[in-house]
């Protein structure tokens, strides 16, 4: 049921990749919710297909950009205006990638070029948009970015590997950046932590299928699915949020503020 929260406004959604990613499902939820979109991606992703169908569900231009690349942020901000006739008024950093874990490397033994490549492409990138997008302004007055973040930025999740560090840092230029870009325009920026969630991404990760049972048994709400993170990422969007701003918000089930669960101590007592 739509609500019309984005009635007017109009977006870029960075990361949509097939239907089971969480900025698939935002993209389809903010366009029911009355919004326009562009949808963005590195050239390789684009290339693999997926994103077209989901360009015509939402009436929606592709523009590529790989976020690693300043030209292509130029023209994705310089484009997207001309789309859209002016600036938006939300997006979405859906990206992250670790070459280590890609390649197997353990925490203790990562290679530093990789590691390189995964701070530019999963928290750099956010820094490259917001300042390529400052200098274009090409956030509106009252804008809302919102970044997806994971609880082992705060927590020891040992097969997370680097991108636990890499999500720390994320949740950081969210905070700095957040101070200038509400400052300068009052854009509001914040990253979701959201429940491990199945995705073409996450099941790249050594042991995931095991934060799932884990967090489900954990949460007294259970897990957060893809579609419900695309929901309060709407909510986070529309102007009932327009005060909330600098902040990492739990969507988890209270996964983050459990120490233990009962179901947890059951089938550890077995």
């Amino acid at each position: 049921m739509s609500h019309n929260l984005l009635k007017g406004k109009k977006g870029i959604i960075f990361g949509a990749l097939d239907e089971k990613s969480i900025a698939w499902k935002t993209a389809l939820h903010c366009v029911a919710e009355g919004a326009e979109i562009v949808l963005t991606n590195a050239p390789i992703a684009i290339r693999m297909g997926e994103i077209n169908e989901l360009a015509k569900q939402c009436n929606a231009p592709i523009i590529p950009a790989d976020v690693t690349n300043m030209d292509d942020l130029e023209n994705l901000f310089i484009k997207t205006k001309e789309h859209f006739g002016g600036g938006v008024d939300f997006m979405l950093h859906s990206i992250g990638m670790s070459v280590n874990v890609r390649k197997g490397n353990d925490y203790t033994n990562l290679n530093y070029d990789f590691m390189h490549k995964s701070v530019d492409i999963s928290a750099m990138s956010l820094h490259r948009v917001l300042q390529t997008a400052m200098k274009h302004d090409a956030i509106n007055e009252w804008g809302s970015v919102v970044a997806l973040t994971f609880i082992a930025a705060h927590l020891a999740f040992p097969n997370y590997n680097e991108m636990a560090d890499i999500k720390a840092m994320l949740e950081s230029i969210t905070r700095s950046f957040g101070y200038q870009y509400g400052n300068k325009k009052h854009v509001r920026i914040n990253t979701v932590s959201q429940s491990p969630t199945i995705t073409t991404a996450g099941q790249g990760i050594a042991g995931f299928d095991g934060f799932v049972s884990f967090s489900e048994k954990m949460s007294p709400l259970g897990n957060a699915t893809a579609e419900q993170c695309a929901e309060f990422t709407v909510a986070l969007f529309s102007d009932y949020t327009r005060m909330v701003t600098m902040q990492n918000l739990f969507h988890d089930g209270g996964f983050s503020s459990t120490g233990v669960s009962e179901a947890v101590v059951a089938q550890m007592g077995k």
